[in-house]
């Protein structure tokens, strides 16, 4: 299967589709798009305003991959669904992380 990261030498890119103002918070496992990416699915309850929704994105991570907020930056798709963002760590132990939130939403 496609994986939606990347291992860099700083830690890894993460590519996600978030659906903001959903009934709870939640990963929904891998979208594959037609160019042959992939994104990690995400459902959120905050709305899409103010930033609100990236900074539930940033902190829904942080919690569920045992990082600090300041360890993610949001670099591409502030006011889209399809989001870039960059995780600083070890890159291999940082994809390890990414795959087991994936099997457990499967």
């Amino acid at each position: 299967m496609t994986q939606p990261f990347i291992v860099t030498p700083d830690g890894l890119r993460l590519a996600v589709r978030l659906t903001p103002r959903a009934g709870r918070d939640g990963v929904d496992g891998v979208l594959l798009s037609p160019d042959g990416g992939a994104h990690l699915k995400l459902r959120l309850a905050a709305p899409p305003v103010e930033g609100a929704a990236n900074a539930a994105l940033i902190a829904f991570l942080a919690k569920a991959l045992d990082l600090r907020k300041s360890d993610i930056t949001l670099i591409a798709g502030e006011q889209a669904r399809m989001k870039r963002l960059a995780l600083n760590g070890d890159g291999p132990e940082l994809a390890r992380r990414v795959a087991a939130l994936i099997a457990l939403s499967g």
